[in-house]
């Protein structure tokens, strides 16, 4: 059912609800929030604690509302009593029309931050309800969504009420009924959705959300075995020989690769020169000299007669690799063509790619999923290697050979995924390992701060800047609207230019910009153009920039510890003292807690074990991790255990019945083929 066929949802709502790509009441239903807001009860200002959410209910003392215009914006403001006789200013913003509005005398039930200033208590901006309003929503769970400008949560709500009733047969359709283990999670999938929308209770909402992790998990894992027998090795369709020009590169670079580094470059070499296609992953922290190796590996096909491609997640990262290689061709003499391929390169361009790709004349090919979306017919392609965040598996390989090609696949992460996971996640691949920083890189210093520290973080950030360094600001959101009470990039943007002396050049990075702007955005950054970069976590695939030394990330409680371990990455390139700053505005100690194991440790492979143990934000309403796998709900580390049961089940739902033959699976078979479960997502955020 079209999104547009709901009851109230006009097309200037159909639209918005486009931009968060949900276009059927499908969609909308799976859907899901991103928090929830408890209704509490209502309390005195005796009761309250600064700084804290709460609701109270008040009266208007009447003839105490004032309107004052300051600078740009008015301020209307007045004084309400509680029900012990204690006053407190409610302050709105930019609201002229609440004179007129507001029942002077009345009861209302204001509910917002309360802060203590003096001897004073003042709330800003409250949301007000008269006690009638009140007293339906009081210990209730609400579900909050991410939305985008100009679609309110309450619309959101309406529209899944109505959504959930016009998808009850396909929420009855519950496929995995027959396939869970006794033991395992009887809720049906109705429930869970239901609950996920409108919990009753957070023991509900925890349940419902382990069921649907569950599931998603199940459902990957199963159609990667379906796909591909994980016990079977594919012949070596590309042998080679270790050649006498790799090895001249590797002595003429300006470093010794490390330990580590030789160690899985031996590996490599092992498997490329041996009877049987390689497929291995490569993790290693960001800057661990995971790309040297890569190129190496695509050297040596190259010097066999065959020719390799690389494949990153965006634009920006490919632009990226191709410059570097291609500084390597001219400082090294090595005689490669070597050309990019992504979707913004013109048709006459990419049709001259094309061509030489299917000559051979050109050996190594760095691009974006335009490499495998496109009609590219390679002449001898040996080695396929992939860098970040997305698996290229089963299907690609597929892909691949069904044009006759079993290529080598190497796939390099930034994201540590502790082994015991990774073997689950990876099954069908080798595992390689680089611990150790190359000699010289100097550890970062972090600190986690709450919002005293921002304006001594901003002189900091000044100082660095007139020293000649520059500075990574990471927001939540791109855009006002987004998530209730988070940064966004725009405005924060704004925000700083007002913080900082005119001659400070401000930018601003997201996922929503076209590529094109993204490259150029990142390319000034990188040429030491722009001194401050606000940005989502787009920048963790970001250019190698050396000069930035600081990285401020905006509510970072709302991010799992790998993930701001990944971004912190970006800075302690160079040679100068880097830092990384992680303000978080939560007041509880196990968050907090969580986040300071960022200040003990820059071992990323120490801080996934943590991620894996300590359930924090991230485990109901965080921001999904980034890394190996995309999810929709689930997320690698607080959701290990789960990922866990789901590899063991689905190996015994397979070891009896291999082919989903039974009648109880027929409905799961024919999902799995019409579903695909296995993709590579090079969305950025």
């Amino acid at each position: 059912m079209r999104i547009g066929e709901i009851k109230g949802v006009g097309e200037k709502t159909e639209a918005l609800f486009g931009k968060l790509h949900i276009t059927t009441t499908r969609e909308l239903i799976q859907f899901f929030p991103r928090a929830y807001d408890h209704f509490e009860k209502e309390i005195t200002l005796g009761e309250a604690v600064s700084g804290q959410l709460c609701s109270i209910q008040a009266v208007i003392m009447s003839h105490s509302f004032t309107n004052k215009r300051m600078k740009n914006i008015s301020v209307q403001s007045f004084v309400a009593v509680d029900a012990r006789g204690d006053k407190f200013r409610v302050t709105f913003f930019n609201m002229p029309y609440l004179k007129n509005t507001l029942k002077f005398g009345v009861k209302y039930v204001f509910r917002g931050s309360l802060q203590v200033k003096g001897q004073a208590y003042v709330m800003d901006h409250p949301k007000m309800y008269s006690p009638e309003e009140y007293d339906t929503l009081r210990d209730t769970l609400q579900p909050i969504y991410p939305l985008t400008k100009g679609l309110t949560n309450t619309t959101m709500r309406k529209s899944v009420k109505k959504a959930l009733e016009a998808e009850k047969r396909f929420l009855s359709e519950d496929m995995l009924h027959f396939c869970f283990p006794a033991e395992r999670y009887q809720d049906s999938y109705e429930f869970a959705v239901t609950q996920m929308h409108f919990p009753d209770t957070y023991e509900l909402l925890a349940q419902a959300r382990d069921r649907l992790v569950y599931q998603e998990f199940f459902l990957f894992l199963l159609k990667m075995r379906l796909l591909k027998d994980t016990s079977k090795q594919v012949d070596n369709a590309f042998p080679m020989v270790e050649t006498a020009q790799v090895k001249r590169l590797m002595e003429q670079l300006p470093y010794r690769l490390t330990k580590d580094q030789l160690q899985v470059y031996s590996e490599i070499i092992a498997d490329m020169t041996g009877p049987y296609a390689m497929s291995r992953l490569v993790q290693g922290d960001v800057g661990s000299g995971k790309t040297i190796l890569a190129f190496l590996a695509m050297l040596l096909a190259t010097t066999n007669g065959y020719q390799s491609a690389i494949m990153a997640p965006t634009e920006v990262l490919a632009t990226q690799h191709f410059e570097n290689f291609c500084q390597m061709n001219e400082t090294y003499q090595l005689g490669l063509n070597i050309r990019l391929l992504t979707g913004s390169v013109t048709a006459k361009n990419k049709k001259e790619i094309y061509r030489q790709i299917e000559e051979g004349t050109c050996q190594m090919v760095v691009g974006t999923h335009a490499l495998i979306q496109e009609p590219v017919a390679f002449q001898k392609l040996a080695l396929v290697v992939t860098d970040e965040q997305h698996r290229f598996g089963v299907k690609q390989r597929m892909h691949f050979s069904d044009k006759g090609l079993t290529p080598h696949i190497l796939v390099m992460s930034a994201t540590p995924i502790p082994r015991t996971l990774a073997m689950i996640l990876y099954g069908d691949m080798n595992l390689s390992v680089i611990h150790q920083m190359p000699v010289g890189r100097k550890p970062i210093k972090n600190c986690v701060v709450d919002e005293s520290f921002r304006q001594n973080a901003y002189q900091f950030m000044k100082k660095q800047i007139a020293q000649g360094h520059q500075v990574y600001v990471i927001c939540p959101m791109v855009e006002e609207g987004e998530l209730e009470g988070l940064e966004n990039v725009n405005d924060y943007a704004k925000k700083l230019r007002g913080e900082f002396p005119e001659s400070v050049r401000i930018a601003s990075l997201h996922g929503k910009m076209k590529p094109a702007d993204k490259n150029r955005m990142m390319q000034e950054f990188g040429a030491g153009n722009i001194d401050i970069l606000v940005s989502t976590t787009v920048v963790e695939v970001g250019v190698n920039v050396p000069n930035a030394t600081v990285m401020m990330v905006e509510n970072a409680e709302r991010f799992g510890l790998a993930q701001l371990h990944q971004l912190r990455g970006r800075v302690g390139r160079g040679d100068a003292q880097s830092y990384c700053i992680f303000m978080s505005d939560a007041k509880k100690k196990e968050i907090t807690d969580r986040l300071k194991v960022l200040e003990k440790s820059n071992d990323g492979f120490e801080i996934a074990g943590q991620d894996m143990k300590r359930r924090g934000p991230g485990d109901l309403f965080g921001f999904r991790q980034s890394g190996a796998l995309y999810f929709q709900l689930g997320d690698i580390y607080n959701d290990s255990e789960l990922l866990k049961q789901a590899e063991e089940d689905v190996t015994k739902l397979l070891s009896d019945d291999p082919e989903l033959m039974r009648p109880e699976h027929v409905l799961l078979k024919s999902y799995l083929e019409q579903d695909d479960q296995i993709s590579v997502d090079f969305r950025s955020i």
